[in-house]
């Protein structure tokens, strides 16, 4: 991958080439997001917009067909690499980057064309979410408005999450081409500030209040991304071996209290530093 990203580096044609052509294949659109991250990040958004429109004529089409989730990480991770380029900072990035996916999903722009079909399918395979919709529907809940609004916080989600991972992969490439380590040693001492804590709960309670619930989901998102870079900071700080990270990653998609426990650990670091403790002991 790392030759990959030398490669197109050497030219725009290069780097357009590649990021047009892996659009255009199904579930490869993250490598043409994280080639426009890339040359984003190394050489700004008006160097990069042949490649992101390289990129975008393809995915455009997918949205067409009802998929729009290609396009939309495409456009958040470059805004990501635009803000982390000019700002240098992964809490600020993060943040707005809830801000914006918050926005799309109360627009709606990514509920698919699909959902109600979706979820009758889901309803007539599970009893208990069948019930469960039921009694809504019998409490004078719209069934339909709360479905939409389910599916598009969760496609919400997972735009934001794949818009991180492929930023992340970019700035891989690049401290690997350029400095090596860098992102390592950068992804490691990424915590938030205690001011960017406040930040998000503050933005949780405007959810709360003004009642748009994505703001709340997707406010949290930035916290576990630093849970994440604390428990990779401390089996790095102890020395452990790399399975400790499988095992990690493996509890934290298949048991939800650990997502919990990484938001937890979060909070904490934010205000005692773990890191530095550990570093100092």
């Amino acid at each position: 991958m790392i030759a990959l990203a030398r490669w197109a580096l050497r030219s725009p044609v290069n780097a357009t080439l590649l990021a047009f052509v892996s659009s255009l294949i199904p579930w490869l659109f993250w490598l043409g997001t994280a080639i426009a991250a890339l040359v984003t990040l190394r050489r700004g958004l008006a160097l990069a917009l042949p490649v992101l429109i390289g990129a975008a004529l393809p995915l455009g089409w997918w949205w067409t067909q009802g998929d729009a989730v290609p396009l939309a990480t495409l456009l958040l991770t470059t805004l990501l690499a635009v803000i982390l380029r000019a700002r240098a900072r992964w809490g600020e990035t993060l943040i707005a980057g809830a801000l914006v996916s918050a926005l799309l999903i109360k627009l709606g722009v990514l509920i698919p064309p699909n959902a109600g079909a979706i979820v009758a399918e889901l309803r007539s395979s599970s009893t208990e979410l069948d019930t469960m919709l039921s009694n809504y529907a019998a409490q004078g809940i719209s069934v339909d408005q709360l479905t939409t609004l389910v599916m598009g916080a969760l496609v919400g989600i997972v735009v934001m999450l794949a818009s991180v991972a492929c930023l992340a992969l970019g700035r891989s490439w690049q401290a690997a081409l350029f400095n090596p380590g860098g992102f390592r040693e950068e992804f490691h001492a990424f915590r938030l500030a205690p001011k960017e804590i406040g930040a998000l709960l503050l933005l949780s309670i405007v959810g709360f209040v003004l009642g748009v619930p994505s703001l709340i989901l997707v406010s949290w998102i930035p916290v576990l991304i630093a849970g994440i870079a604390l428990v990779h900071a401390v089996i790095g700080i102890k020395g452990m071996s790399g399975l400790w990270l499988g095992g990690f990653y493996i509890l934290l998609l298949m048991a939800w209290p650990a997502i919990v426990i990484v938001l937890l650990l979060a909070l904490v670091d934010s205000a005692l530093n773990v890191r530095a403790r550990l570093a100092g002991s």
